[in-house]
């Protein structure tokens, strides 16, 4: 009889091993994989971060560039505005005839529609829809352009740091499959086996959930 105990006991100290060795393989390798994913996702919040200030650099360029076009194309008009207060019809002929774009295209719309008499036309050209400077949409579309890889890089940083916890987690997973084998006790040690697998099973289960880099 005690001869059968001490093989059923070897037997279940072997399988006690073989658990913890696999534990130990499988949660090594994962440790790893969770490393590089934080690693790349910290690579893509860096190439995001850099793609929204070269994208705000661009807005604020197109945005200046509008602006002193703005600046030019306003001072003509009030030019315009004086020399036509002034009966200067060779001044205002001149002036008109050298107006830039949009403010070519939007003036004669704004003189069709009799704005010294219809008070429902706009007050100057500046306010038709007509009026659209390129720069100043493509300025737009750079800062909408930059916001959104901003967002990006704020949920790739978020990522990473998902994973920066995942590593942490199977790590600790490491430290109890290792302590399961400095214990004495039998029960001691399944028990620190059980711990083990319940926080790989959980950190696993969130590892499928997190969206990945290859």
């Amino acid at each position: 009889m005690n001869a059968r105990e001490d093989v059923d006991e070897s037997t279940a100290v072997d399988w006690r091993e073989l658990v913890a060795v696999v534990l130990l393989a499988v949660t090594a390798i994962v440790t790893a994989w969770t490393g590089f994913q934080a690693s790349k996702w910290g690579g893509a919040m860096s190439i995001s971060f850099s793609q929204a200030s070269t994208a705000r650099i661009e807005a604020t360029r197109l945005e200046g560039v509008a602006n002193r076009k703005l600046t030019v194309q306003t001072s003509l008009f009030t030019q315009w505005l004086q020399a036509y207060q002034d009966g200067d019809q060779e001044l205002t002929e001149f002036l008109s005839a050298r107006f830039p774009e949009p403010l070519a295209s939007a003036f004669p719309d704004w003189l069709a529609s009799r704005p010294l008499t219809n008070p429902d036309a706009a007050a100057t050209p500046f306010d038709l829809p007509e009026y659209v400077i390129p720069e100043l949409t493509e300025a737009r579309a750079a800062d909408a352009r930059a916001d959104d890889k901003y967002d990006e890089a704020l949920r790739d940083n978020q990522r990473g740091d998902n994973y920066t916890i995942l590593t942490v987690a199977f790590a600790t997973v490491l430290f109890f499959g290792a302590l399961s084998g400095r214990m004495r006790s039998p029960r001691a040690q399944w028990a620190f086996l059980v711990l083990g697998w319940l926080g790989f099973l959980t950190s696993v289960v969130l590892l499928v959930l997190f969206p990945k880099q290859l």
